[in-house]
């Protein structure tokens, strides 16, 4: 079957005006971020400091962007990082990995590799085991690729 230029514009206006337009493809709107957090927190705002993300300015490709986050506690018994949830706000799910931790892992660090859809914030939240939490946030440009193509 061989379509004629006319044919193919038509073909891909209609494919734009799909995308542009159809329910459920749209990227993860912030109030879905806020209320991952909010849920994680149960309900409390969290702290700026303690915890530190670690990504590239810059990533030529979106389909596996670098993420490192660590949070500066002792790791004893009494003052220990039980959880860090990693969400990226512009993905179609915002929620990306979570990480947990006891007094015995010793130090609260961990490395991943992500996909990122678009430019658009990497955020880190860790809850401290006395109910504590804190956040840092980091824009990431996305120059190619993705899970949005």
């Amino acid at each position: 079957m061989t379509f004629t230029r006319r044919q193919v514009f038509g073909l891909s206006a209609g494919a734009a005006a799909f995308v542009a337009f159809a329910p459920g493809l749209s990227f993860a709107a912030t109030d879905k971020t806020d209320a991952a957090i909010k849920e994680f927190t149960g309900g409390a705002t969290p702290a700026e400091g303690t915890v530190s993300l670690d990504t590239p300015e810059i990533a030529e490709n979106g389909n596996t962007v670098p993420v490192g986050v660590s949070v500066d506690s002792p790791m004893t018994a009494d003052n220990y990082v039980e959880s860090v949830l990693i969400l990226a706000d512009g993905n179609p799910n915002p929620l990306v990995a979570t990480f947990h931790f006891t007094a015995m892992s010793g130090v609260a660090e961990a490395k991943t590799r992500i996909r990122l859809a678009k430019t658009q914030d990497v955020i880190a939240v860790a809850k401290m085991n006395d109910g504590s939490t804190y956040i840092d946030r980091k824009e990431v440009k996305v120059t190619i690729g993705g899970c949005g193509g």
